[in-house]
């Protein structure tokens, strides 16, 4: 027998493994399926190294460090502090907006205890958990009502289900956009049931291109952010202005996907 066959013979089994590390202080508070699952990934791994003779030579105290070090990583958070370094406040990518440290230590004493999420105090009765943050988006937007979701596909998503379902959405070329996470304008279009009918070039839209459009199955006239990219040179484009304008003409409704919670 050769010494690659005398490594994997002498490889221990798993529940051997569990009954040994459960007298170990590290692991006598940690979940038997997370245990249970470094240690078999271990096993694997070590197996894996002696058929590509990555390894000579192992103790079970090797085998006992590796089930550490990986039980450790995989009991980690998964979100840490990082350091932003690029120069943007408010990165997508790093968190975008903070919260202060009052916001954290008055979300700390409600969520660690029974709070109203959807009981409305003044009348002693079921409430919305959307009326805790609705009235401060129609304040700050001036808006009659507003529903909060946690992405903006959703969000545009939700609005074009809603009101325009069934109906045309007026949209330039130029704004048939795909950005993060793969969110596509036109496959947005497709799933919340609305009817795309693209006008203007990829370069160059005029509000006449909006004007011509517009028929008597026309809902909406959406603008959609290009913040992931620049097209430069000889182009043109309609303002949301513009488009508000002409949308309340028509009596039709008018959107712009900001893409960003910025309003100003």
């Amino acid at each position: 027998m050769n010494n690659k066959q005398t490594l994997l013979r002498n490889l221990p089994k798993v529940d051997k493994i569990i009954d040994l590390l459960k007298e170990k202080e590290f692991f006598k508070d940690k979940p038997y399926k997370e245990i249970y699952d470094a240690v078999n990934e271990t096993i694997n791994l070590f197996r894996k190294n002696i058929l590509n003779e990555t390894i000579s030579s192992y103790s079970l105290d090797d085998i006992e460090i590796e089930i550490t070090k990986l039980l450790s990583k995989n009991l980690e958070f998964n979100l840490k502090r990082v350091i932003n370094g690029t120069g943007t406040i408010l990165h997508t990518n790093l968190g975008r907006a903070l919260f202060s440290k009052e916001l954290i230590e008055h979300l700390s004493n409600s969520l660690t205890g029974y709070s109203n999420l959807e009981f409305d105090l003044k009348t002693g009765e079921r409430g919305s958990r959307y009326s805790h943050v609705e009235d401060l988006i129609a304040k700050v937007t001036g808006a009659e009502a507003a529903l909060v979701v946690n992405n903006n596909a959703a969000a545009v998503m939700l609005c074009l289900n809603e009101f325009s379902k069934n109906t045309e959405v007026v949209i330039s070329r130029g704004e048939l956009v795909e950005v993060g996470g793969s969110f596509r304008i036109p496959d947005i279009m497709e799933l919340s049931n609305a009817k795309l009918v693209e006008i203007g070039t990829t370069n160059r839209t005029h509000l006449v291109d909006y004007e011509k459009a517009i028929n008597e199955n026309t809902s909406m006239l959406l603008k959609v952010h290009t913040s992931n990219y620049h097209i430069s040179g000889f182009t043109k484009s309609v303002s949301n202005k513009e488009i508000a304008d002409l949308a309340r003409e028509k009596n039709i409704i008018s959107m712009e996907d900001l893409g960003s919670g910025v309003l100003v």
